[in-house]
């Protein structure tokens, strides 16, 4: 099934293409690895589909729907910056988001809160930048979506933490739902990617099975990444 088609979207910022002329399709049970260098249009792509910015032209469909109420209930999304009111206890940011949210799974966000070693009657204040990100990843991965949109999700914590995270990802979204990972650390995520999508200067560079591509190149999706793009 497709999850996800983006029609023929552009997006202008005054006289600049930031996006130009994209045309995808995503289906349901992937997780799938955004990546492209810093400017290249990931996050504005994040955003279009997210109902955070309009198209100049183009259109995005969830499940068939246009961007709008319904996609919302649909997608969870997790911003590269964090949104949490942060004199906020976590119990309380958990009680907000099970009000707000009709298939936030409570009883799962404590469990992973518990794995990660976080303190429900902590405030968000007295936590680091990486327990503040655990802590975001954690609400996101509680929601029951049927896309789950994550814009460097492994910045702020150490790599142990990262492999926890990415089995929590694998483990925490059912075979009708799909990932997008935004990120930068390639070699960090790969072993959990179904599919890539390189995103250059706008444009989609290129769309693929991540076995195919490593088979084909005879190289990790990584070192494909960085000849790609001479990093």
């Amino acid at each position: 099934m497709v999850l996800l088609e983006v029609k023929n979207l552009n997006k202008k910022y005054d006289d600049k293409n930031v996006l130009k002329d994209i045309n995808l399709k995503l289906s349901s049970g992937k997780i799938i690895g955004l990546l492209g260098k810093n400017g290249a249009g990931k996050t504005t792509l994040i955003k279009l589909i997210n109902d955070l910015l309009t198209p100049t032209s183009g259109e995005i469909l969830v499940k068939g729907n246009k961007i709008g109420v319904e996609t919302k209930k649909a997608i969870s999304y997790l911003p590269e910056r964090t949104y949490l009111n942060k004199q906020m206890k976590v119990k309380e940011v958990l009680s907000y988001f099970e009000d707000f949210y009709d298939n936030f799974d409570a009883q799962k966000a404590r469990k992973l809160l518990k794995d990660l070693d976080l303190d429900e009657s902590q405030s968000l204040s007295k936590m680091s930048k990486g327990m503040q990100e655990k802590v975001q990843l954690v609400l996101v991965m509680s929601r029951n979506a049927d896309l789950y949109i994550l814009d460097e999700p492994l910045g702020g914590v150490d790599p142990a933490t990262r492999d926890y995270i990415l089995d929590t990802i694998l483990s925490n979204f059912n075979e009708n739902a799909s990932v997008i990972i935004s990120t930068h650390l390639i070699s960090d995520i790969e072993r959990v990617l179904d599919e890539v999508v390189f995103i250059d200067k706008g444009k989609i560079a290129l769309h693929s099975d991540t076995d195919e591509l490593r088979k084909n190149e005879n190289a990790s999706i990584d070192e494909i990444f960085r000849r790609m793009f001479k990093c």
